[in-house]
């Protein structure tokens, strides 16, 4: 169901309302709209700047790092006064301060397995850090100031329209796949590491998986940490998560399925790569008998 829009949010997104592929009735869906991003580093912030600022309704965020000095080059909604702080509380008082139309939920954990904080080295954003466990480090940065509802995976993915995949890990990245695909809500998965992107679109129902991908691309097992990342790359692979949600979110233009979409910083160059169609697929398995290969 659409949400309304006062006069004042129409004179406030009238660029983009006036184009005709948005119109009114698009910037009412990007109002209704519920998005979860998980990992609150560069992708996740990149993304959550351009939603929040183009208005979306409602933006949770989930990470358990905290902000630090490494992470202000790149991850532009933290300064330097808030190095030490939980970044899903930093990120809410930012976001809050863009838009107050927008409603920034703010959750301190991250995921392992169904109904289960992480525990230890799997922070999303695109440094780890070391803690023994998601409970440590809320108590290291002042969770109790934070909103704690109970953690319960499936609620938490059945509630929103669609997920942003920011983590920086293998395990993070196929369990989230599979929440997505067990409660149909569409993904879109970024990644960044030293000049180079990439981004993969997934619609639970009519396209193949995250872990589709995983058999035919190896994910690499350095970190940004270990092998660096270039500050513009990021943001630009987070701002294009927020391009690809709102398109999907509001049925605008033409997004690209079965697709894997990367980007090499360094030569400018984009490219995309068809995946073959994969009928055993554990996750999205029987969902994938009417992709046509390509």
């Amino acid at each position: 169901m659409k949400t309304p829009l006062s006069t004042k949010q129409v004179m406030r997104y009238n660029r983009q309302i006036v184009l005709p592929q948005v119109d009114i009735d698009g910037q009412e869906l990007l109002a209704s709209s519920r998005i979860l991003i998980i990992g609150v580093g560069g992708l996740g912030n990149a993304a959550a700047t351009n939603l929040c600022g183009s208005g979306v309704g409602k933006i949770t965020l989930i990470d358990n790092d905290i902000v630090e000095h490494t992470n202000l080059p790149r991850q532009t909604l933290f300064d330097e006064s808030q190095v030490g702080q939980s970044k899903v509380m930093a990120a809410k008082v930012r976001l809050s301060q863009m838009n107050s139309d927008c409603e920034i939920v703010s959750i301190e954990a991250s995921l392992l397995q169904d109904n289960m904080p992480l525990t230890a080295g799997n922070r999303a954003g695109e440094e780890r850090t070391e803690t023994n466990s998601a409970e440590e480090g809320a108590t290291k940065t002042g969770a109790t100031e934070l909103e704690k509802p109970e953690i319960n995976t499936h609620k938490l993915f059945g509630e929103h329209d669609i997920v942003l995949d920011c983590t920086d890990n293998t395990q993070s990245r196929d369990l989230i796949n599979r929440l997505c695909y067990k409660h149909g809500v569409p993904l879109i998965s970024g990644a960044a590491i030293r000049f180079e992107g990439q981004l993969f679109v997934a619609k639970p129902g009519e396209s193949q998986c995250y872990a589709c991908l995983r058999r035919l691309f190896s994910a690499p097992e350095l970190s940004c940490t270990e092998a660096g990342i270039f500050s513009p790359i990021v943001n630009i692979v987070g701002t294009y998560q927020a391009l690809l949600a709102m398109q999907v979110l509001m049925g605008v233009g033409s997004v690209q399925v079965n697709t894997l979409l990367t980007f090499d910083g360094l030569q400018h160059e984009w490219q995309q790569w068809t995946l073959p169609a994969t009928l055993q697929c554990d996750v999205c398995g029987n969902q994938n008998k009417d992709v046509d290969e390509g």
